[in-house]
């Protein structure tokens, strides 16, 4: 099969488009014929350039998130779901710890992350455990469906399981331009929330006022907390949903929470070491909650509200696969609004 291997870290450049072995399935996995994946910036870029400190395993094929169609599948798998359309949920669990002995692996305290300690999706070809399969709606295309299962479950996550979203809450989005952001403003308005939308950019902006957020804050050119108190009548919001981790952006994000709100937080993109106001931390009795990753009502939750049509992808591109370099300069130039997504030529030349 076609891949596109790294053997070291550095640049663009160590990206390699060639030939490798087709996977081959053990007893509890299948072989998804991949038709797409995205580009992301921290599992995929970051990775690639230093390794980010996830300790991946070389040579590695990235690629965190593929949809595709299972094509075989290992000794104790149905073959019945041989044919099914199917989106890969990363992280797989490792099965040794003990909340994983116990049944619980949704806690899994050591996960092996698809595309970091095991080969991914940036191929024809990904093996994968049959439980981290999930079927999707007949109404997504591929593209628009690793978008969706990459980010939605996640976004789901950290409103309603960690930060607790009521309807009829505010929640200010940051990030809003992004693939988590996005997400974190429909699963917010879905819920049933008033959004508040944060971006740096005003293309960023315009498609977060698209997604449906009710208003809209420039964060490079307007002073957030200021625009924050003015929207809320100086009551702040009840959430924050903090997706950049960046020291510049991070005092306004937090002093927008109201009294006893909720800041949750599953990015780092903006280098992730802050200050922290603790006075009013505890003085107006706010949580911190850090929470990636979703487990299976996530998952429920994200399929059922792409198939009514209410969450849905942005994507500002499809690229071939071995146009991999030049969607990795987009993504880590910025000059893109929305995901980008890679798809094999095999596949493309199918459609």
């Amino acid at each position: 099969m076609k891949a596109v291997i790294i053997e070291r870290f550095g640049g663009p450049e160590v990206m390699e488009y060639r030939d490798v072995p087709t996977p081959e399935c053990g007893p509890d996995d299948v072989l998804v014929e991949v038709h797409a994946v995205t580009v992301n910036r921290a599992l995929d870029i970051h990775v690639r350039e230093t390794g980010d400190g996830r300790h991946p395993v070389l040579p590695l094929v990235l690629g965190v998130d593929p949809t595709g169609i299972i094509v075989a599948v290992g000794a104790n798998v149905p073959q019945s779901r041989i044919g099914e359309r199917v989106a890969v949920i990363s992280p797989l669990r490792c099965g040794i710890c003990t909340p994983c002995k116990n049944g619980n692996p949704a806690d899994c305290i050591t996960p092996v992350h698809l595309g970091i300690h095991r080969w991914g999706g940036y191929a024809e070809y990904v093996r994968v455990p049959a439980e981290n399969t999930t079927p999707i709606p007949d109404n997504l295309a591929f593209p628009e469906a690793s978008v969706i299962f990459r980010h939605f479950p996640t976004a789901f996550h950290l409103l309603e399981c960690k930060a607790g979203l009521t309807k009829g809450e505010t929640v200010l989005i940051m990030g809003a331009a992004g693939g988590l952001g996005n997400a974190g403003i429909q699963v917010a308005k879905y819920r049933g929330a008033t959004v508040i939308a944060a971006a740096g950019t005003d293309a960023g902006t315009a498609l977060a006022r698209d997604l449906g957020a009710d208003e809209a804050i420039n964060y490079r050119t307007e002073n957030l907390e200021a625009r924050v108190n003015e929207i809320t009548h100086n009551r702040g919001v009840n959430i924050v949903f903090e997706n950049i981790g960046a020291p510049d952006l991070w005092p306004a994000a937090f002093n927008s929470l109201g009294g006893g709100g909720r800041l949750v937080t599953a990015g780092a993109h903006g280098g992730g070491t802050v200050t922290l106001d603790v006075k009013r931390l505890y003085r107006r009795k706010l949580q911190l909650i850090g929470g990636a990753g979703s487990d299976p009502r996530d998952v429920e939750a994200t399929t059922k509200g792409a198939a009514s049509g209410k969450l849905r992808a942005a994507i500002d591109r499809v690229l071939p696969l071995s146009e991999v370099a030049e969607a990795h300069r987009l993504v880590n130039e910025r000059v893109v609004t929305g995901k980008v997504v890679l798809v094999p030529e095999r596949v493309l030349a199918l459609n």
